[in-house]
């Protein structure tokens, strides 16, 4: 048979059934691993929320009807001046006021806050170079973190620390180094120190005075010592002010900026939630350097539009025209400090009254300081006393053995507060 022939029988044609099932139906689905959504490192950085165990007891109180006093959050429950609210009404009537806005700011707003720097502090400021608005100053600081940090840079940050003075760096691939905040002396020794035997030497430094949650606070030579070392070791420095605002006894918070040659090294951030009482409205500053604050720019036009633009209006209502109701609120403050550190005190508390700011850091007393940690004291306070407080260790091991408590609630609540805390540990 010649191969021709072979080829054309059909009977030994083997070329596939292309109508044929490639492979059987599976007659089950495949077994899949689980879906995993993956972080980025710098989330799986971030440990547990220290203060998420206070909170979801306080909710589930409430949720059951008992009446908890939240000292734990600074959060003013103080409404801002009635002019500043009808102003928000009528710019919001304002159909032009709804589009998207600049994200550093309009002109006005930021020309108000250069005002007030000179009139309470002295300091010039270019506001069209030296001054941005930020949606809260922590969104702003947050922002300057990711303008001026990346992998490899380190900050020095005030320990116990505020939460986004840690992660903030963190979560823009930087490192910390935490030094203690209590003496102010010791403090700049040792941003000296860090500076002379560090490798490489750090890149930022941030400061936060008066603070939180420690309510330590210093006098201006401080800044002055400050800028002489940014100059010397060649980092940078920003400065959390979020407390200018409400200080006691005659104490005036002294700006950075007011230091000599401070705008060549650093920045300041303000907001207007303490204060003015606008902590919901979400109107922060950041002002001095003019790269830093241009950094800070180009960050935020990436990832916002500035804030509702009748709020912008409104907050120019609030610095123009209500300073002296700022000063009431100080006074405010003050009284409710004095009826916490006085009733804490006659419990056999130790509680230095602050200076400045919206907390009282009191010592845990013997014999709970010793018998069980900051957290658990905490808890009991809640469960067994509805009094809710933030435990230090939310701020750092080094707020271990101590309590921030704010001064958010009105004086008869602070009494019995402290009423029900004597009950708790009788």
């Amino acid at each position: 048979m010649s191969d021709t022939a072979s080829l054309d029988d059909s009977s030994l044609d083997d070329s596939p059934n292309i109508d044929a099932p490639a492979i059987d139906a599976p007659t089950t689905d495949p077994v899949r691993a689980p879906f995993e959504v993956k972080f980025a490192s710098r989330v799986d950085r971030l440990p547990p929320y220290m203060f998420g165990r206070i909170n979801n007891s306080l909710y589930q109180k409430r949720r059951a009807g008992d009446d908890v006093i939240d000292l734990g959050m600074g959060n003013p429950s103080d409404p801002p001046d009635p002019v500043v609210i009808q102003k928000l009404h009528d710019a919001s009537s304002d159909p032009g006021n709804h589009g998207y806005s600049k994200s550093n700011g309009i002109a006005n707003l930021r020309r108000e806050v250069a005002g007030k720097y000179y009139r309470k502090y002295g300091v010039r400021l270019d506001p069209d170079h030296e001054i941005i608005s930020c949606l809260g100053s922590k969104e702003g600081f947050s922002h300057m973190c990711l303008a001026l940090m990346g992998p490899g840079d380190t900050a020095m940050i005030p320990s116990p620390y505020f939460p986004v003075h840690m992660y903030g760096v963190i979560l823009a691939s930087g490192n910390v180094v935490a030094l203690d905040v209590a003496d102010p002396d010791k403090f700049l020794r040792n941003v000296a120190y860090t500076c002379e035997n560090m490798m490489p030497s750090p890149k930022v430094l941030i400061v936060n005075y008066p603070h939180n949650p420690s309510s330590a606070v210093i006098e201006p030579d401080f800044f002055v010592e400050v800028v002489r070392l940014a100059k010397k070791y060649g980092f940078m420095v920003i400065h959390d002010f979020a407390y200018a605002d409400v200080a006691f006894d005659g104490y005036v918070p002294p700006s950075f900026l007011a230091a000599p040659g401070a705008k060549d090294v650093g920045v300041e951030f303000t907001t207007m939630s303490k204060g003015y009482n606008m902590a919901g409205w979400r109107v922060g500053f950041c002002a001095g350097n003019a790269d830093m604050v241009r950094g800070l720019g180009t960050i935020k036009g990436y990832y916002d539009y500035g804030m509702f633009q009748a709020i912008q209006i409104a907050a120019i209502v609030a610095l123009r025209e209500t300073e002296a109701n700022v000063e009431k609120q100080s006074a405010i403050y003050q009284g409710r400090r004095d009826v916490l550190v006085n009733g804490l005190r006659r419990l056999g508390w130790k509680v230095e009254p602050p200076k400045a700011g919206m907390f009282v850091w009191a010592e845990v007393p013997e014999p709970w300081r010793s018998a069980m940690s900051t957290m658990d004291f905490a808890m009991k306070l809640l469960e067994e006393g509805n009094v809710a407080v933030s435990p230090g260790s939310g701020f750092g091991t080094a707020g271990e053995g101590y309590l921030r408590m704010s001064l958010v609630e009105n004086e008869h609540r602070l009494r019995q507060a402290v009423r029900q805390i004597s009950k708790c540990l009788g």
